[in-house]
């Protein structure tokens, strides 16, 4: 099997207390931790489309959010019906956990809630959309049914939208009113700049939220990418570091019900509402969602059959199509999909986990350079080929689970659980790249706890065909963003010396800090700023020490990194936040 983190914390430890002396000696086993494509891609050529709302005492600045004129959309008051209600209201907490919306196309965008009733039985609930955040201007309205069949969650797919647009939403149920959500549609046509926060890896019990409020309050940013590790499946106590907060349920999850008690858990997290509630998010599941290092028949510290685990992945699967604001694939346990921002950007969100991985190997087995194992597996695999190949936006960003980068001594993978264990698959995207001449790709992995930014040539230690100084062989670049919460490996500046040393391709590595990055994108170039913490274990996020811990960027057609003095300035002529 792949290495468990813990198994990798300990490599890495190994590494750091013979870093003087040349030597590399091997490290034991240890027990494993407890533990329909949705394409929102337009022609290059449609109508340019809006983007965004201004709030009313903002100035414009100037550096204005984006290159069009949303500001000109109405909100005169609407003639569609208001929602009523003349029975018994329901509980004061009835909208329990906030709302949410993601997975946003041009036209369309996923809105979500969950209703707990006093009592068990079907509810109504009703749904509303406006242009503004006073609801005097509303697009559309309209009602769903609830039960606990969805486990009381109520998910919306709103069609017939502008592009490039923010609304505000909000759901009634029971005589009760939730909180109002700010989501927004992607763009189409000619775009001058896209902003994201990119996340993963929030282990409740490890420590507070701190970067998912500070996602929330960027009102700049068109999206947010969550790159996997949502939920942890682990016990009441599992890495807890934080002595207040503890998984519920108390046991492993394992049971359908387990599952959807762990989302709920973890969205009681005001932190996590209010990143939900300001941005649309598009998500996809690393492996703690379901067990730790999962692959597409089992993981690590699971011993049952592959039709048991096929049962408990399919557990795992419903409870997060429930509870989170994902569009659904069908029932194949598909996540990988696609979304197109006008001619500048295409998020292409892989599975590189479950979906059809093969089985992680030992590190150092001659298996990870056998030709017929795959991360993806044939399916994806050609799928991903032809959006490289055929997408008309100029920014290619693959968002993912684990580390694309090779991480290597003297030409050998330290974890097979990352690309390094399946290296035939990295090499097909590099041919990939060659034979399309596909420049401009930008890799956003999560997974690690720790944070890396990577040039991606094929040999990073083959001078002929790649340069560290210059960067050239490069054929794009990887940011990797550390985690919101989940525990890391400390102090480590000799160790992270030691693997730069020894992978010449990476430009920065840091073990030890948690938080998030922002991918800022124009036509000049994709720009990743990282915003680090030095501590998630206290509640005072004033006492937490935020600070923007390096930059990185890649210009148009160069493929590799460059470091930057500044981060982009925030942008001004953005849409009001949800009150």
């Amino acid at each position: 099997m792949g290495l468990t983190r813990r198994q990798f914390v300990r490599l890495m430890s190994t590494l750091a207390a013979i870093s003087t002396t040349g030597a590399v000696a091997g490290c034991g086993d240890d027990a494993s931790n407890d533990g329909t494509t949705t394409d929102g891609g337009l022609d290059a050529g449609a109508d340019a489309a809006t983007d965004g709302g201004l709030d009313a005492g903002e100035d414009a600045g100037e550096v204005p959010f984006v290159d069009d004129d949303w500001q000109s959309d109405p909100t005169d008051p609407d003639d569609l019906p208001e929602y009523s209600y003349d029975g018994e209201p329901g509980p004061e907490t009835l909208f329990d956990v906030g709302v949410a919306s993601g997975d946003p196309l041009p036209g369309a965008v996923i809105l979500w809630t969950h209703v707990a009733p006093d009592t068990d039985g079907p509810v109504e609930v009703w749904w509303e959309v406006a242009r503004d955040p006073d609801f005097v201007s509303r697009v559309q309205v309209g009602t769903i049914e609830v039960d606990g069949e969805t486990d009381y969650c109520a998910k919306v797919d709103v069609g017939d939208l502008l592009p490039g647009r923010p609304y505000y939403y909000r759901f009634h149920a029971l005589g009760r009113t939730s909180v109002v959500g700010r989501t927004r549609t992607a763009p189409v046509g000619r775009v001058q700049n896209l902003r994201f926060g990119v996340c993963s890896c929030a282990c409740y019990t490890s420590g507070y939220y701190h970067g998912y409020r500070s996602l929330a309050e960027r009102s700049d940013l068109h999206a947010v990418l969550h790159l996997g590790d949502y939920i942890y499946e682990g016990g009441a106590t599992y890495l807890q570091q934080v002595e207040e907060r503890v998984h519920v349920p108390a046991s492993r999850i394992v049971e359908l019900d387990d599952y959807r008690q762990r989302y709920h858990h973890y969205r009681t997290d005001e932190d996590l509402q209010e990143v939900h509630r300001q941005h649309p998010m598009i998500h996809v599941w690393d492996d703690h969602e379901s067990l730790n290092n999962s692959w597409r028949d089992g993981a690590d510290g699971f011993d049952g059959t592959a039709e048991e685990w096929a049962v408990r992945k399919g557990n795992a699967y419903r409870a997060m199509i429930e509870w989170m604001p994902i569009r659904e694939t069908g029932t194949d346990l598909r996540v990988w999909r696609t979304f197109q921002y006008g001619d500048l950007a295409e998020v292409i969100m892989l599975d590189t986990r479950i979906y059809d991985r093969d089985e992680q190997v030992n590190a150092g087995s001659p298996d990870m350079l056998d030709p017929e194992r795959s991360i993806l597996g044939e399916e994806q695999a050609s799928w991903l080929d032809e959006r490289l190949c055929e997408t008309p936006a100029q920014w290619k960003i693959i968002g993912q689970q684990v580390m694309f980068a090779p991480l290597q001594i003297g030409g050998t993978g330290l974890n097979p659980d990352q690309w390094d264990g399946y290296a035939a698959s990295r090499e097909r995207i590099y041919d990939v790249l060659g034979e399309c001449g596909v420049n401009d790709v930008v890799v956003l992995t999560g997974d690690i706890h720790s944070t890396w930014a990577s040039d991606l040539p094929r040999n990073p230690i083959d001078p002929e065909t790649y340069d560290p100084e210059t960067g050239e062989g490069s054929l794009g670049v990887e940011f990797v963003c550390t985690s919101i919460s989940t525990q890391s490996l400390g102090d480590t500046d000799a160790l992270e010396d030691f693997v730069l040393d020894f992978n010449p391709h990476m430009k920065w590595v840091d073990l030890n800090q948690r938080g998030y990055l922002v991918l800022d994108l124009t036509p000049e170039r994709a720009q990743a700023a990282w915003t680090h913490y030095e501590s998630v274990l206290t509640p005072d996020r004033d006492a937490a020490g935020e600070y923007t811990a390096r930059i990185f960027s890649t210009q148009t057609g160069a493929n590799r990194l460059r470091e930057d003095d500044t981060a982009a300035q925030p942008l001004t002529a953005v849409p009001a936040p949800a009150p």
